[in-house]
């Protein structure tokens, strides 16, 4: 696994625990009372470093290379899978991933930015950016969704929406536009869950919802650290200090009612226990289902636009 550089103090005293293991082995020593301490203090900084992560830490552990994605969560949580292909125009784009599916019974449609954990998959993938073909398969699932009754939620991790010139050429700006209107006219429950990266209007197409979850150690941004970083300083190494002033962490963001639930992880992150945190989000998800169960189009479509209508209203 794929060790950052603010773990490495870890992975040392872990080190250091298995050295005096062996040594006790190789030499019949008994240094049980040495290994428990420092097996406490192991996990006392473990669990103090990762809630007190900086900004541009928690970035990096939404970027891990082993985090789980869509796939995962589609086949820790859900039953009965169904996966829809193709936006009806002549392509299926696999940066973007639907279907039918139950959580703990109940039919939903849900929909996901997949990225790949080896190059092969990313290459599918296309390292989780979606071009327009992508968007207007979401939209044909949001509106089947819509026209029986199936509640959506959907997955978001992606650095962005495909930025290469075919996708401009065909339309990514109003795909995505037209998704953030269509969204908030859906008849039933939306949830959106950031999952790692939520950067810029490549993941707002997924995420006009009645209620956004974020992981504890994702992100969900206008524009990338280094993208800022690159236009106000003229110099992406400033990302550390762009990702803390831009508030993007799940804590600032529920602060700013951009999102309405921080989901925990597992100690390290969510590709240390992947099981567990697949648990987490689901019962998350369940008890947001639950709350929007009985409400009637009409008012899941005001509750949609009153939320986004808070967001930025300030007063002095």
């Amino acid at each position: 696994m794929q060790i950052l550089d603010f773990e490495k103090p870890i992975y040392t005293m872990q080190e250091k625990i298995e050295e005096l293991k062996k040594i006790s082995m190789d030499t019949n020593m008994n240094y049980d009372k040495e290994i428990d301490t420092l097996s406490k203090q192991t996990e006392e900084y473990k669990k103090e470093l990762y809630e007190n992560l900086e900004a541009y830490q928690k970035l990096q552990i939404a970027r891990h290379p082993q985090r789980p994605n869509f796939l995962d969560y589609i086949n820790l949580m859900t039953e009965d899978f169904i996966e829809l292909h193709g936006d009806r125009e002549g392509s299926d784009d696999r940066a973007i991933i639907g279907g039918i599916a139950k959580i703990d019974g109940t039919p939903v449609m849900i929909i996901g930015t997949q990225k790949g954990k080896t190059t092969k998959e990313n290459l599918e993938y296309n390292f989780g950016m979606p071009q327009p073909q992508g968007y207007r398969k979401a939209l044909r699932l949001f509106e089947h969704a819509s026209r029986f009754n199936l509640p959506i939620i959907t997955l978001v991790d992606t650095m962005g929406a495909y930025p290469g010139i075919k996708a401009e050429e065909t339309g990514q700006g109003i795909a995505i536009a037209v998704n953030l209107k269509e969204m908030a006219k859906l008849d039933v429950p939306v949830i959106a869950v950031i999952t790692g990266e939520g950067c810029s209007g490549g993941a707002l197409g997924l995420a006009v919802a009645n209620k956004v979850l974020i992981l504890e150690h994702a992100y969900y941004t206008v524009i990338s650290p280094e993208g800022c970083a690159s236009i106000l300083w003229r110099d992406a190494a400033e990302a550390k200090t762009a990702a803390q002033a831009l508030k993007i962490t799940g804590d600032d963001l529920l602060k700013f009612d951009i999102v309405d639930e921080v989901v925990k992880e597992p100690v390290g992150g969510a590709h240390y226990d992947v099981e567990l945190m697949a648990s987490n989000l689901k019962a998350s998800l369940l008890k947001a289902l639950n709350e929007y169960k009985n409400k009637t189009p009409q008012e899941l479509k005001d509750d949609r636009y009153s939320k986004f209508r808070r967001m930025g209203v300030f007063a002095e």
